[in-house]
């Protein structure tokens, strides 16, 4: 399937998400049936190897399939991203439980925010912990729990697993009391003792990969690029949103809609240069590292910098050109019910998230000049 027809699947969608978004907003989780649209339209799938059920569409499409589902709704953006994360990078690693994902209509997810204990017994591994930020959760049917493996009181070695538990076996935690991405649904998972047989206990994120090239990519580099997409998608929507404003709205004490002020024109020609410029940035960046992890080359330290600077910037710049046109729109920015206002609240989080978080661009400064990066993206993350 080519790159425009997942787009269209997921564009395709908007009445189903756009319906549901203000529930999602009220019960801080994803609605069943916009999660069942993606798996039924196996877009959560987009990402995994074709042997685990999935399409290894390449990065830029699973980018362009994200940022479209985000802006529509940036909460149930942020979920698919999850999704599309999940079964790519987990997905490989089932192999010995493949049983677990044949139906295309079942969803995962994970955490690795948190790691567990799983001690050895007859018949497998007792698993118990509590794992946090499990977007999604409330649609999987199983949960991928980050553990250490123990027997009696010895570590086994040094090396996190998952644990995969169906949903049967967990609870969910209300825990997700947030402002933005409300509708995430990314509460935390209880298991309090869970017997889980040896066959489903796997490799961790990234820790087993396919054939294809889509397996050769950084795992930083991967968890990166994704989360650069919900935020172009929920700034490319404020664009829309103030634009329809901008023709509507009379500003107070003035006799002009807004669109004819020179301050709103601006902060709008201001806003389409930061998106448009950091998102062709990271699709130029991430087209060359594809081709060259495609002919069987390795990105350098140096690639890898660059991507991650490029990266954390561009969630910077979709953040800034929201910040810009909600300063135009004035108060309305600021009125609940409003898209303005939710989007606002929504694409500071991505701003937040470990992956693209602006402190890394510091670190991605370190390496061009020549030094040795000290944080976990470039120095940890898929070395």
């Amino acid at each position: 399937m080519q790159a425009d027809q997942f787009v269209a699947k997921t564009e395709a969608l908007a009445p189903v998400i756009t319906a549901h978004a203000d529930q999602a907003e009220r019960e801080r989780r994803l609605p069943a049936p916009v999660a069942a649209a993606f798996a039924r339209e196996g877009l959560y799938r987009v990402a995994a190897p074709r042997a685990c059920h999935g399409h290894e569409a390449d990065p830029l499409t699973q980018m362009r399939v994200i940022e479209a589902a985000s802006r529509i709704d940036g909460s149930a953006g942020w979920n698919l991203m999850i999704g599309i994360e999940t079964f790519g990078l987990v997905a490989p690693g089932l192999a010995t439980c493949p049983e677990l994902i044949e139906d295309p209509l079942v969803v995962m997810a994970s955490s690795t925010a948190a790691v567990g204990r799983a001690e050895r017994v007859a018949g497998g591994w007792r698993v118990r912990g509590q794992w946090q930020f499990v977007s999604g959760i409330h649609n999987a049917s199983i949960f991928g729990a980050t553990v250490r493996l123990f027997d009696g009181d010895e570590p086994v070695d040094a090396v996190n697993r998952y644990a995969v538990v169906p949903a049967e076996n967990y609870e969910i935690v209300d825990t997700w009391h947030v402002s933005g991405l409300r509708g995430s649904g990314s509460h935390d998972v209880r298991i309090d003792d869970a017997l889980v047989p040896d066959e489903r206990i796997i490799v961790t994120l990234g820790g087993a990969v396919g054939d294809g090239p889509l397996g050769r990519i950084p795992l930083g580099t991967r968890l990166a690029y994704n989360k650069v997409a919900v935020a172009l998608g929920i700034a490319r929507a404020g664009i829309d949103a103030f634009m329809d404003l901008a023709s509507a709205k009379t500003g107070r004490f003035s006799d002009r809609k807004v669109r004819e002020r020179p301050f709103a024109q601006r902060a709008l020609a201001m806003a389409e240069a930061r998106l448009l410029g950091v998102r062709a940035s990271v699709f130029e960046l991430l087209a060359s590292h594809w081709d060259k992890i495609v002919a069987g080359e390795k990105l350098t330290a140096r690639d890898r910098a660059l991507f991650q600077i490029v990266c954390s910037d561009a969630v910077l710049g979709a953040a800034d050109a929201v910040d810009a046109i909600a300063e135009a729109a004035g108060t309305t920015a600021n009125q609940i019910g409003h898209p303005l206002e939710r989007i606002c609240r929504d694409v500071r989080v991505v701003r937040q998230h470990f992956t693209v978080a602006p402190h890394h661009i510091e670190d991605g400064g370190r390496v061009l000049l020549g030094l040795p990066a000290q944080g976990l993206m470039l120095a940890g993350l898929g070395n």
